[in-house]
């Protein structure tokens, strides 16, 4: 049997997926690519992210909300009618896993919350994303990636140190809860083969932000010193940084002795490794401004081009700094497969971010496109054995 014929890990997983913009939709489809059945519950006006993007496709769907919602199918509910309540409570009562991103309190007045549906499905496996937890002083207040970085402690840490607070340029919150809320719910699902009971998983953008920070944190607890801002550079190493050639600049990690010394080596700076200012690491991280500027006073000399593979060839990892083109468009992101083309039925052939893991003997693939909103909306009542015409919502 090929690959492509073997059932996916998740085959056989329902995944009611109730939320919108980002963290939410991105964990699902990670889901829907390992082979669960994701239904994407939409209000009737969509999700935001349908129409979040300024430049214009084919159709009313942005090119972002088709790089998050493949793997999925699509009915819109309008959850505050008792009608379509009773839909998504029948949908609930086939899930095993529900994804909502909500504010806290929200679900629980539409009567969609994890108590009310545990009462018809014991076990469901109930993920709440949002952007301060269910619980605390902070619970109540608005969640986006920028505000969870801001409170995180995250951009406190980044840009440079004669420049203002900056955000990290990917949205690490957002993707980071979604890769948390994963990891929770595969381990829930796990754990209800051993116990048949489900479970209620409160993930959040916060706290996701802090969990990135170990070293910065670790340096906080360790020294008693609040982290500042330090550019490219590392708090555990040095030098480990974006460095200046003679065209811009490049990566360099000489950031352990044996490194180092033969970067010192390789760049013809020998006269560096036993300066009594840079001998061991501790001494490089004091003293790192001085380091860099002393080993860019060579590195101006050549191109960056030349340095990398200069410094490649002698088991010294560098290189360069790609913008979203050069990173898309490289032999390596090609043999990685991670621009993948797929077919939709109103933009034709569209990009979707190739898979971040790949699984050898159960590939993911693409087995549904980015749904038209409401798009599923006859067959999964068919499914609950509800007549279409009849429960049709206005959208």
């Amino acid at each position: 049997m090929s690959t492509q014929e073997k059932s996916l890990p998740l085959e056989g997983i329902r995944v009611l997926d109730v939320s919108q913009v980002m963290a939410g939709p991105f964990a699902c489809m990670l889901l829907g690519d390992l082979g669960a059945d994701v239904i994407k519950v939409e209000p009737p006006s969509g999700d935001q992210t349908r129409s979040a993007m300024g430049f214009k496709m084919k159709g009313d769907d942005s090119l972002g909300f088709l790089n998050m919602n493949r793997n999925k199918r699509s009915i819109a509910l309008d959850l505050k009618t008792e009608k379509d309540r009773e839909v998504f409570l029948a949908l609930a009562k086939t899930a095993d896993v529900i994804v909502e991103n909500y504010r806290p309190g929200v679900v629980k007045k539409l009567g969609i919350d994890y108590e009310t549906v545990s009462k018809v499905n014991p076990g469901i496996i109930y993920a709440s994303i949002s952007g301060f937890g269910q619980t605390g002083p902070w619970s109540a207040r608005p969640g986006f990636d920028l505000m969870a970085q801001a409170a995180a402690g995250v951009m406190s840490i980044t840009g440079h140190p004669d420049g203002p607070p900056a955000k990290s340029g990917a949205p690490l919150a957002d993707i980071g809860c979604s890769l948390f809320a994963v990891y929770a719910i595969l381990a829930a699902c796990i754990g209800r083969q051993k116990t048949g009971e489900g479970q209620f998983i409160d993930a959040s953008l916060y706290e996701a932000g802090l969990s990135f920070a170990v070293w910065d944190i670790c340096e906080f607890w360790g020294t008693g010193n609040i982290p500042h801002r330090i550019g490219t550079a590392n708090r555990m190493a040095a030098p480990y940084q974006a460095v200046r050639a003679s065209d811009g600049h490049f990566v360099i990690g000489g950031n352990n002795d044996r490194l180092y010394r033969r970067l010192c080596e390789t760049m013809g700076r020998e006269d560096l490794i036993e300066h009594p200012d840079y001998v061991t690491n501790s001494l490089r991280l004091a003293n790192r401004d001085a380091l860099i500027a002393d080993l860019e006073t060579t590195l101006v000399e050549r191109t960056r081009e030349e340095w990398v593979n200069l410094l490649l060839e002698a088991g010294i990892p560098a290189g360069s700094i790609l913008d979203y083109a050069e990173a898309l468009e490289n032999p390596h992101s090609e043999a990685r497969n991670m621009v993948m083309p797929i077919q939709h039925p109103v933009e034709g052939e569209v990009n979707n971010i190739g898979f971040p893991v790949k699984l050898r003997g159960t590939p993911q693939r693409v087995r549904r496109h980015p749904p038209l909103l409401d798009e599923h909306r006859a067959e999964i009542l068919r499914e609950l054995g509800l007549e279409p015409e009849a429960e049709a919502s206005d959208v």
